[in-house]
Parts: structure tokens; sequence; C-alpha cells
């Protein structure tokens, strides 16, 4: 079997690694990959977006299926271009991805569906927007309407800190178009949970549960990126919860996505507040999320291939999950500087040390290499993963490992999982 991975960060190095490990011994690229992907598949430098690229190499190779990671490559049409030229491929079509692209339009969509979430506004214009601002109680969340690689939203506890966040969105555009509109939300409080679940339009099957941690520093202090580290399961995602959390977000979604003619096939990720009066919607993403991927792979037992040709194919209500029930925590090394401006091509040392450490899998994000050297090359670099019996083994193993790696300026969060360990 000939598999095309579309990305080239620590979540697809995880869906790399996972599926590699298929007893159908599939031959794997990636496009446009990253160091650690290239010991597992051919790397290929096109980049995700590149769609006419993508389809002649897929033609030339006679590539069998393709998945399908970064949302740039979904809001840029990849599964509507391959799915009209006959192209095996996972992942949700152009219109059916808005829930993630347009936080507005995703918005509209759980109100008129009913679908637990934040109260919300949406502007085009900074001019009101601003008046909004001065004249509402805070907190409030602000969010780039577009993809913002994780970076679009900002919590404001001021109105000055709300003027600024939408001063920098809509006038200095540091998220490109895709700060353009922006949603204004109400703040909700409680503990975060990510949620992913597998849907062929008709049946929904939930992975098993995750914590990311956004925040650049600890104690979730400083600007969000797009995730420092993860874990799984989240011991405050409890049985009660997930069964409220299908019943009342993703059955009604997937119906609503029919009901609006947009069908949805793939992964859907829910970012979940766990409020007292029970799980709301804080976001919708179209795809595996980074880096909650790296801990479910390792616990995931299932052979993925087989479930994503069941959501393909429209047959997931016969697939089994299996899962492993030693929790995973995974650690992200990050660039100093990130999530502003960082240097790249700094040596990474440790590799193989860190990789020695049983349990871990060192998944990685933002390398190339060069001159028998592994580089930098993003902002968030590696995501350090390890296994344990408990949350507190896991998190020690993961530490343990990452304590191996040295680069200039290297920045991780020492706080990742302690949620888990004092649920």
């Amino acid at each position: 079997m000939r598999i095309l991975i579309v990305g080239g960060g620590g979540r697809e190095h995880a869906l790399a690694w996972k599926i590699s490990r298929s007893p159908r011994k599939p031959q794997i690229w990636c496009a446009p990959g990253n160091a650690g992907i290239a010991a597992l598949a051919t790397c290929v430098e096109i980049a995700a977006d590149n769609i006419p690229a993508l389809l002649e190499f897929v033609r030339k190779q006679a590539i069998d299926l393709v998945v399908v990671g970064p949302e740039a490559a979904l809001a840029a049409g990849i599964v509507d271009a391959f799915q009209e030229r006959g192209v095996r491929i996972f992942g949700p079509t152009r219109e059916a991805a808005e829930l993630e692209t347009s936080k507005a339009w995703c918005k509209a969509l759980f109100r008129k569906h009913n679908i637990p979430s934040a109260g919300f506004r949406v502007f085009d214009r900074h001019d009101d927007a601003a008046r909004y601002v001065d004249r509402t109680p805070h907190p409030v969340v602000i969010k780039a309407d577009g993809i913002a690689a994780g970076k679009g939203v900002t919590v404001c506890r001021t109105p000055q800190e709300s003027q600024a966040a939408l001063a920098a969105a809509m006038k200095d555009r540091v998220f490109g178009k895709a700060g353009d509109r922006v949603v204004i939300e109400e703040f909700l409080t409680g503990e975060e949970a990510s949620v992913l679940a597998l849907t062929d339009g008709q049946t929904i099957a939930m992975l098993e549960s995750a914590q990311d941690h956004k925040r650049i520093n600890d104690g979730d202090e400083g600007p969000n990126t797009g995730g420092m580290g993860a874990y799984s399961p989240a011991p405050v995602f409890t049985d009660e919860i997930a069964a409220t959390t299908a019943r009342e977000i993703f059955v009604p979604l997937v119906h609503a996505m029919r009901e609006e003619r947009r069908p949805y096939k793939g992964v859907l990720y829910a970012g979940l507040m766990l409020t007292r009066s029970g799980p709301r919607v804080l976001e919708i993403n179209a795809r595996f999320g980074d880096p909650e991927t790296q801990p479910l792979m390792v616990r995931l037992k299932t052979d993925l291939l087989d479930l994503i040709d069941a959501v393909i194919d429209g047959k997931l209500a016969q697939a089994d999950l299996e899962w492993d029930p030693d929790p995973a925590v995974c650690v992200v090394a990050a660039s100093g500087g990130y999530p502003g401006d960082f240097r790249k091509g700094l040596e990474i040392q440790g590799l193989d040390a860190a990789s020695k450490v049983p349990g871990v899998h060192v998944f990685h994000a933002g390398t190339t290499a060069k001159g028998g050297k592994i580089l930098t090359s993003g902002g968030r670099v590696l995501g350090v993963t390890a296994t344990g019996t408990t949350h507190a083994a896991a998190r020690d193993t993961a530490y343990r490992a990452m304590s191996a790696i040295r680069f200039d300026g290297i920045h991780f969060r020492r706080d990742i999982g302690l949620r888990a360990i004092r649920t």
C-alpha cells in the first residue's frame, strides 16, 4: 500500500509512526515532512497546500491513499481536488472544514443548531469592535476569524487589553487576512479538555480524551501558542461528561453538517470548557490536533489504516477502537522567542540519548537535516512523548528524556501533566 501524508509537523510524525506500524507494511511518503519523519518515510519537498504539485506527485507515484494533516491544506480544498480525480483521501472538504477555517461561520452554526458554546458577537470593522469592548464586562476572548496556527486567540482581562488585541488583529494584521474579521466571545471558566472523534458522516467514534496546554509559560501564563504539550487521558473528562459531549455536541454537529449540505468525513476536534453547566465548545478543528495526536497515537492499539478506511468507506460502525490503558504525556520543546520571532538552523543535540529512554518517542515538529546534523526549523521543534503506568510516571519519563536534549534557546514548560496528577 502506497501512502502520502501531507504535512510536516509533530502531528504528521506521529501519524507516520503509527501508520508505519500497520500490519499492511505500507510504503510511506510525506510532503514536506521533517528530519524525524525521514526515518519512516520518503520526504518530498512539496508544500502542504501546493495542490497541483501534490496531485502530480500522487499520479506519478500511483499513491493509494492520501492522509491530510494541516488545516491549511484543507482550507485550500485539497480533499475536493483529489476526490474530483478519484484519489482516495482522508479529510473533510473545503466547505466542511469551514468549521475551523471560519470561527464566525462555526459559531453561527452552533447558535442555529443549539450546540452549547460561549455567547459571541462578530465584527468586520475595527471601530465597531472597539466600541463594543469598551462597554462590555470583562474578561472576554477575542479570536481571529480565520486560521492562525493556534495563535489567534487572546484572553483579555481589561478593555485596554481588548483594544490592543483588536488593533493587532484588525489594524496591524499580525494574523494576516485571518484577523480581518474577529469573534468576541464570553469568557468561560472551568477545566479544558480536548476530545477528537472520527466520523464517516453517519457514525461517530470518539477517541480517548486529552488535555492541551496552549500558553507558552508555566501556570498558563503568556501568549497562546499552537500547543506546548498534552497528555491523555484527561481524568477530568469522566464517562458521564463523555456521554454528554457525544449527545449534545458531536451528534448534533454531524447532523447539522448534513442539514447544511456539507457532510463531514474525517476527524472532528472539539476543544471544550467543562463548566458547571456542562461541556461547552471553545473551538472545533477539522483535523487531528497537535500536540494531542502524539499521546493519542502512542496509546492507540487499533491499526490507524483500518480506521481511516472505515471513515472513507462509510463503515465506521463496524470498527473497534482499542487503547493502551497506560497514560501518555507529550512535552513540546520550542525555539526561544516562540510564538514571536525565533532563530532557525540551530543544531539539536541529545536526540539519540532521549530516544533511548524506555517508553519515549521523540516526535519532530520543526526540524531539518543538513550536513549530518539535525537543525531547528520551526517554532515548535520537538514533542517528547512518554508512556507510563500512571500520569506521574509518564510525566517523569518525558522530562527525563527532555533533559538530554539541547539547542540554543530551548524552551519548554515544566508543568505539563500536573493537572492530571492533582485531579
